[in-house]
């Protein structure tokens, strides 16, 4: 597999360093504690009322962008 390196402050390092479990790697950390998520996990979360007050939240916030306001 391909690997990175990445530049860590070494406050950064230590705190990574601490959430290290044994025989565990700084990948291994790191993808435990951000895992992959797709949108869809989160299908069903909103009920169908709050889904469209959201909606229009979001048409009202970029119409407002979109004239300036």
């Amino acid at each position: 597999m391909p690997t990175k390196n990445i530049s860590l402050s070494e406050d950064a390092y230590k705190r990574l360093k601490n959430m290290k479990r044994e025989n565990e790697s700084f990948s291994d950390v790191i993808r435990r504690l951000c895992p992959a998520i797709k949108l869809s996990d989160f299908y069903g979360v909103l009920s169908p009322e709050s889904a469209r007050r959201l909606e229009r939240t979001i048409y009202r916030t970029l119409e407002g962008r979109a004239s300036g306001r």
